[in-house]
């Protein structure tokens, strides 16, 4: 139950009270105890399963008792998938007479396999040997057993960390350590490899791609002289093992057939795997969601569903659309959220799940206060009874999108289970330098933070503190840094540079902590972080510069940097306190986790954070221009149909978020990003029938090409715009940015990197040498996600008077008389008169309608003023600065 003073609305800000709720119908009651006859072949094999307390519905029938040939099975989310798969399983045997060993089910991970085997082997009337008989494999255990059985015993590679030490050994050898990282030059191997190409064959037509080329083939001799191998090289060998007919033509005879799980997250090797194996009789069952297509950085291929009876002419389509998860409401609002998509497959998810609450939203002004609110609803909801902490999930949309909420939690003792990520933000490796140097800056002689100061000097680590303990020992200092200034390994301008180093390193403790990072991002970390990496664009260098604007949004709220460093060192001990709750499965716990993790997962209670432009969709699917020095380091094909593809799978990743929740969902749109205006994510208004103009571009120009339609043979999408919706391959939707690269960038003092971009404008007193250059928002997207081309977010206009408080909105019925492009230059604003929500804690307003461009406020609107549409409460009469519209001039 929501208190009296809760801030969360039943509706998102900028939805006027007339918008009306979207809610999904319901699902017939109807199943099989209804649906199939007594009198029916096939009836005693569904009155087992009925007593056993599984009662399928139509769908779920219709694709049980497919038989043999090509079926795509569409699963929405929530809608009993597993149950299909297994109960198909079961069917065959029981009913079909097939062999238990002929079945063939493939997955993605070992929890869904293991899942699936326990589901066959407690349906009624299957034997123990018959269950263990059926293959229910993922991929890569299904290729590294085809692998074994040919004689195939190198050693698995897997574990990310060695992977990363080698890469970094093999960089040192080169002359290449500042060059590449590890992270980059593996993403970009693998999706390489999971296009079917070898090592070998990669390009080589610039100096980094040779450069990057040679330090590969370098990993791959390293593991070959091994005896080792990673995950991609078990599906690259398999799929080369099956192009021999002799090895290919006995598992065809064998699996008869073959049912793939989550077809949906497919690489363009599992399908040739797949395609492969069914080739010979063509019994294959898909089941998957087009809508759930999140992984597309991991090579996953929407096309594989969406043009699945194109692969296979005559294939049968069964549609699962009763979703026994969500609440009417939370369905519904995924529902309408995700149709604005193009690109999809026409399907209507209906409710039969348990009633819950209809989904609240709320707008805090920053991170900062919407961790707060939160933190503070879901212990008020523990307090009161309505949940378990176990109950609870909080989904955000990167990994630096936590750190706010990772410290509420953590200071206010609730436990709870972080998934994926480092376990405290401030002591991730891409921050620890920063933090090293504020901390030398307190204490000089702070041996444990030594290491991270050689980095961003160009000093060897283990040399340099080898050097440092020798020279120590001789004589000591108070800043044993100034040791490497008589090193006769360095250079004499790196012997200078670390004595400006110390200089700025004593400077630090009187700044303040957030003017202290931005000092080190400007002098030398900006730099080193940028320096050699030949892509500008990689996912790495996405992640930096959003994890390093997260860290300067974190310093400010503090004074000195002591108290900044006491904070973190503070965090990270109790969350020390609080890791076996990681090591416990039942443990009462919060679950914070990215939207990609909780894929597949469902909890009573959903938190969704970061709900706004920005972040959900991402700011590198809303950049309208890309500056002239990066354009070099882009893909190839960047073209218009590849951008909306990439707000598409935004799209969808919201939809999983929505689609996570049971009774109760929590959306939080925070109004400020990075210190930025965010307004409210454009696909919650869309879910609520507002239109959104599309500020990226001018995107009616030049457009060519139709959609095409998927599934019923007629379009079913919605919205404006014309865009091609064909894929245009894999290579440039992979993360293989490296490999289509063309030019290099721009060297020397006019040469503007993203990064000094990404930099804030600071105070003329502290940071008088910053160049005023136009700040980009260079964001990241989720840890395994791919390199988007990203626009820069324009600046929204208010169009109509009810759209009230959120920028850019215009209703649908108004929509036609928002066309036309956007002003160059600094938009014009005009003072207009507004009715504003008399509560401190209400943000929303309302435009009143004026007699002309400068109207003033009126002493009283002929009706009074409107009640506020979000809290009910009392609205008065003020004014507000509002850029110029086209509606009443310019």
């Amino acid at each position: 139950m929501l208190s009296p003073n809760s801030t969360f609305y039943p509706r998102p800000l900028g939805v006027t009270p007339a918008a009306s709720l979207p809610q999904s119908p319901s699902a017939p009651l109807e199943t099989s105890r209804q649906l199939v006859a007594s009198d029916e072949r096939d009836a005693p094999y569904f009155r087992s399963l009925e007593e056993v307390g599984i009662r399928l519905n139509g769908p779920q029938i219709s694709a049980v008792r497919h038989g043999k040939g090509p079926l795509l099975t569409l699963a929405g989310a929530g809608c009993g998938k597993t149950t299909v798969l297994a109960a198909r399983a079961g069917y065959l045997m029981e009913v079909s007479g097939a062999h238990a060993g002929s079945i063939l089910l493939v997955t993605f991970t070992n929890k869904a396999a293991t899942e699936m085997k326990d589901r066959i082997a407690s349906l009624p009337g299957i034997r123990p040997a018959a269950a263990r008989a059926v293959q229910a494999r993922t991929f890569h255990s299904f290729a590294l057993t085809l692998l074994r059985h040919y004689g195939v015993q190198e050693e698995i590679f897997g574990e990310s960390r060695a992977q990363h030490t080698v890469l970094k050994m093999l960089l040192r050898q080169n002359g290449m350590s500042e060059a590449f990282q590890p992270e980059s030059l593996l993403a970009m191997l693998s999706a390489w490899k999971m296009q079917g190409s070898e090592t070998s064959d990669l390009p080589e037509k610039s100096q980094e791609e040779r450069d990057a080329k040679r330090v590969l083939l370098g990993y791959e001799a390293w593991k070959r002289d091994r005896n080792k191998m990673d995950f991609d090289d078990i599906l690259l060998r398999a799929a080369a093992l099956l192009r021999d007919p002799a090895v290919l033509g006995p598992l065809q005879q064998r699996f008869q057939y073959i049912m793939v799980d989550e077809f949906q997250d497919t690489n363009s090797l599992q399908y040739e795997i797949v395609q492969k194996l069914a080739a010979a009789h063509r019994n294959l069952m898909v089941v998957g969601d087009d809508d759930q297509t999140i992984y597309t950085f991991n090579g996953a291929r929407q096309e594989s569903i969406l043009e699945f009876d194109k692969v296979y002419p005559g294939a049968r389509i069964v549609t699962l659309d009763i979703n026994y998860r969500s609440d009417a409401r939370i369905l519904g609002l995924g529902s309408e959220l995700v149709a604005r998509n193009k690109r999809r497959r026409d399907k209507r998810l209906r409710a039969a799940g348990h009633r819950g609450d209809a989904p609240r939203f709320a707008t805090p002004s920053n991170t900062e206060e919407e961790a707060a609110w939160v933190v503070n609803q879901l212990c008020q909801q523990v307090e009161e009874g309505l949940h378990t902490y176990r109950d609870i999930a909080i989904l955000h949309r990167t990994a630096s999108s936590s750190r706010a909420i990772f410290e509420q939690l953590v200071l206010k003792d609730v436990p709870f289970v972080q998934h994926g990520a480092s376990p405290v933000f401030y002591d991730q490796s891409l921050i620890r330098p920063l933090m090293d140097h504020m901390r030398l800056s307190l204490n000089p002689r702070a041996v444990d933070a030594l290491p991270s100061a050689l980095g961003p000097l160009y000093v060897s680590r283990d040399a340099g503190l080898e050097w440092i303990q020798r020279s120590e020992e001789q004589q000591a200092k108070k800043y044993p840094l100034i040791h490497l200034a008589k090193w006769d390994k360095l250079k004499p301008f790196q012997q200078e540079q670390v004595k400006e180093r110390i200089k700025l390193i004593k400077s630090l403790t009187k700044l303040k902590p957030v003017i202290a990072i931005q000092e080190m991002r400007r002098q030398f970390y900006d730099k080193y972080m940028e320096s050699g990496d030949p892509s500008i664009f990689t996912h790495y260098k996405e992640t930096m510069l959003e994890t390093l604007d997260e860290f300067e949004a974190a310093a400010k709220k503090f004074e000195t940097v002591e108290e900044f460093i006491q904070f973190a060192d503070e965090l990270s001990r109790r969350h020390r306190e609080m890791e076996s709750l990681r090591r416990s499965q039942d443990s009462d716990a919060v679950q914070l986790m990215t939207i990609h993790r909780a894929k597949g997962l469902e909890f009573p209670c959903v938190y969704w954070i970061g709900a706004s432009e920005g972040i959900v969709p991402h700011s590198t699917a809303l950049r309208q221009d890309i500056p002239e020095d990066q354009k070099a380091a882009l893909t190839v094909q960047q073209t218009d149909a590849e951008l909306d593809m990439a707000l598409e799978e935004e799209r969808r990743l919201a939809y999983v978020a929505i689609t996570r929740a049971k009774q109760y969902l929590y959306v939080t749109s925070p109004a400020s990003h990075h210190g930025k205006p965010a307004d409210v994510s454009r696909f919650l208004l869309e879910a609520y029938g507002m239109e959104v103009p599309d500020k990226r571009k001018n995107r009616d120009e030049g457009r060519t090409g139709n959609h095409a339609s998927y599934g019923s043979g007629s379009s079913n999408w919605k919205g404006n715009g014309n865009t091609n919706g064909k894929a245009n391959g894999n290579e440039s939707r992979n993360g293989n940015a490296a490999y289509a690269r063309s030019g290099s960038r721009p060297q020397g003092r006019d040469a503007v990197s993203p990064v000094q971009r990404g930099a804030d404008l600071r105070s003329a007193d502290q940071r008088s040498a910053i160049r005023q250059s136009d700040r980009r928002d260079f964001e990241v997207l989720d840890e395994r996600d791919e390199d988007r081309l990203s626009e820069r977010r324009g600046s929204g206009v208010i169009r109509n008077h009810t759209a009230f408080s959120t920028t850019g909105v215009n209703q649908a019925a108004s929509s036609s008389n928002s066309s036309g492009s956007q002003s160059s230059g600094t938009e014009r604003t005009e003072t207009v008169a507004i009715w504003k929500c008399s509560s401190s804690t209400c943000k929303a307003w309302l435009r009143q309608k004026p007699d002309g461009p400068s109207a003033k406020v009126s002493k009283k609107a002929a009706s009074g003023p409107p009640a506020c549409p979000l809290c009910t409460g009392t609205m008065e009469a003020g004014t507000r600065k509002v850029p110029v519209t086209g509606r009443f001039g310019r």
